[in-house]
């Protein structure tokens, strides 16, 4: 079974505050825990009368009606004890029970219960959780880890990691976790030792970068390749973009990657083309296409117009010198000019959000940092794997972190979470989580394709501090109330510290990393208010309810292992909501009707362009859609498509053809 050997990495696991039991649950929790007027803990912006405003008792969920789907018929789950779903169960109704003896506490006085802050404190080889201004309890979690019992969290965890087909839908394993084995494990799925796979490629991406970087892989006029483009969409290129930003400023891995640069083309505006070509040149740049398929319409239109780019420079014969692939349809790769043996392979048990510990990250990461440096990502990543699979739940950070995120979704009914980093190296994870996180749990219904009885799913955004502190604090503060995951390191990747400052910089951002969840969670209230002479017309807006749940999460610096190790925290915590809720976190079939209809425009846009014409009724637009459609094509310079040729700005591919800037030709 992949994971069952201990990683090298392992280190000692510290229990939520050490508290004695006998390893086979929680600790019990701590009685006696302070408890406040309900008004004073739970103003009108908090959970209950906000659900109490829209006619929704915060003690059940069952009579919600979710997007008007019929909520009668019986929804079934595999918690296997015969329940209709899991909000069928004891222990989830023990949770709701539970609600209002959270609703009479705030965390202003929980958070002087030494103990409980202990015992909510988790830390895992440098990598340090601290959930004590979650408004939870030690019982809280007892609750919570019953619930994944119930649910078989762990056994559902156990047969990911084995490879069992626990994406029923598209009847696929879900082995991301594969990707980052040790290359001494074993997974056996449909006869392969998987495993291996993944080794014979990145054996193959050490070997191809290494020639690269090197300069024994010439281009086509014979010059070193210095410049790669990543051509991908969603996964293909949030992931790696992610793991890009995070690394380019540290001092080792910038190093590295010297004289390089990675630049990634995602959306099919033509915008997008021009920024990532912007003053390279064709001779030195290398071109990664990411695609499974070698389909996906806005990454193949992208590859067609790099290729033009290249050919229009240095000949057909240079795609060969010029262009690899990651795919596995080697068919359409090689028709499409490259080298079958420059292609390098995934597979379908790798879904595209969770890939970039694949070819499709490590390619390009490997060509800017060197395979090296990507290897120690995929250790930090493998390390929380191996957390993940074999930390009892309450010394398991990534099941800690679903569970808690679980509980502020489906019983205290928070829509969204904020993913705050401050790190600026970090300023693309939250839109790679959101993608993680909104893709995998955005469902409205279970395994059985049934309706939830009950709110999964939430909208995460975020940005680094202290950008988000002059942007949307605000409303975190005094508005909604939403969650938030505040992200710190110990040590900068660049220090800077002024004579006559009192403090370095990064000090002044880490005072603020722990400023701001101290007064999310405490607030400021009247009384206090006074005290400092705010006059009373102006004490109701200077109030600060406090009460706001957030966790601090503390890394003792951010380089590739521990980019790994965030990575697969994340992964883990959007599996772990999934088991629990009984949803299937690895399909994403909400993305495709858009594809269908995008497809219809596409077919009577060309009618349209190319015959001079605009929509009619006949084209099967409703009328919305076909004065929007012919507002847009009535905005066009010329209507008609010209005579085909290839049309690009001369700042890119100067040839007879092209548009120079002050031509007023708009296509």
């Amino acid at each position: 079974m992949l994971g069952r050997a201990p990683s090298s990495k392992l280190g000692p696991k510290v229990n939520i505050g050490g508290s004695v039991n006998n390893g086979s649950g929680p600790a019990s929790p701590r009685k006696g825990a302070p408890v406040v007027d309900r008004q004073q803990a739970n103003p009108p912006t908090q959970t209950t009368h906000l659900l109490q405003r829209q006619g929704v008792a915060c003690a059940s969920r069952k009579d919600l009606s979710l997007n008007a789907l019929d909520m009668s018929e019986a929804v079934s789950s595999r918690d296997g004890a015969g329940h209709e779903s899991i909000a069928d169960t004891p222990a989830w109704q023990a949770l709701v029970d539970h609600i209002p003896e959270i609703e009479e506490t705030h965390l202003r006085y929980l958070l002087k219960d030494e103990e409980r802050c202990l015992r909510l404190s988790l830390e895992h080889n440098g990598l340090y959780s601290d959930f004590s201004r979650q408004r939870v309890t030690p019982k809280t979690l007892e609750l919570l880890f019953d619930l994944a019992k119930e649910a078989g969290l762990k056994e559902k965890i156990e047969q990911m990691f084995q490879g069992e087909q626990i994406n029923e839908t598209e009847h696929r394993s879900v082995l991301h976790v594969a990707t980052r084995a040790d290359r001494n494990q074993e997974l056996i799925v449909d006869g392969k030792n998987v495993v291996k796979d993944v080794w014979t490629v990145l054996d193959k991406i050490k070997a191809f970068s290494d020639q690269v970087r090197n300069g024994e892989w010439l281009g086509a006029t014979g010059k070193p390749i210095k410049d790669v483009v990543a051509i991908g969409i969603g996964g293909s290129f949030l992931g790696p973009l992610f793991v890009h930003t995070s690394l380019r400023t540290e001092p080792i891995a910038a190093m590295k990657a010297q004289g390089r640069q990675l630049r990634f083309l995602a959306n099919v505006d033509p915008v997008d083309v021009a920024r990532a070509l912007h003053n390279l040149n064709q001779e030195t740049t290398m071109v990664v296409i990411i695609s499974k398929t070698f389909t996906t319409a806005e990454t193949m239109l992208n590859a067609r117009t790099v290729r033009k780019w290249i050919t229009a420079e240095l000949g057909e014969s240079a795609v060969s010198k010029h262009m690899v692939a990651v795919s596995t349809n080697v068919k359409l790769v090689s028709q499409f000019g490259i080298d079958p043996d420059n292609t390098f392979e995934f597979w379908d048990w790798v879904g595209g959000r969770y890939s970039v510990c694949s070819a499709v990250g490590m390619l390009p990461l490997s060509l800017q940092y060197g395979f090296d440096q990507m290897e120690q990502f995929l250790e930090g990543a493998r390390d929380i794997d191996q957390h993940f699979l074999n930390a009892p739940f309450e010394k398991n950070i990534p099941v800690t972190l679903g569970l808690v995120n679980l509980w502020n979704i489906s019983f205290l009914h928070y829509p969204a979470r904020a993913i705050l980093p401050y790190c600026q190296a970090l300023s693309k994870l939250a839109p790679h989580i959101q993608q993680v996180s909104m893709e995998s749990n955005g469902k409205g219904v279970g395994m059985d394709g049934k309706p939830l009885k009950f709110e999964a799913g939430q909208i995460d955004f975020g940005e680094p501090g202290t950008n988000g502190q002059h942007s949307f604090y605000q409303l975190i503060h005094q508005g909604r109330v939403i969650p938030c995951d505040f992200i710190g390191t110990i040590k900068s990747q660049q220090s800077v510290y002024l004579k006559g400052e009192i403090v370095s910089n990064h000090d002044e951002l880490m005072c603020n990393f722990f400023a701001q969840a101290d007064a999310l969670a405490t607030g400021k209230n009247a009384v206090e208010l006074r005290a400092e002479n705010v006059p009373d017309n102006l004490i109701p807006h200077k109030t600060f309810t406090g009460n706001r749940p957030s966790t601090s999460i503390l890394l003792p610096e951010l380089n590739a292992y521990s980019t790994g190790q965030i990575l697969a925290l994340y992964e883990a915590m959007v599996a772990v909501k999934g088991f629990v809720w009984g949803i299937n976190s690895f399909d994403q079939w909400g993305v495709e009707l858009g594809k269908v209809l995008a497809s219809k425009c596409r077919s009577k846009m060309n009618s349209a362009r190319t015959q001079s014409r605009l929509i009619e009724t006949s084209d099967g637009f409703n009328f919305s859609t076909t004065r929007l459609l012919n507002r847009y094509l009535k905005g066009k310079t010329f209507l008609q498509y010209p005579e085909p040729r290839d049309v690009f700005p001369c700042d890119l591919i100067d040839s007879e053809n092209c548009i120079p800037p002050d031509d007023e030709t708009i296509l």
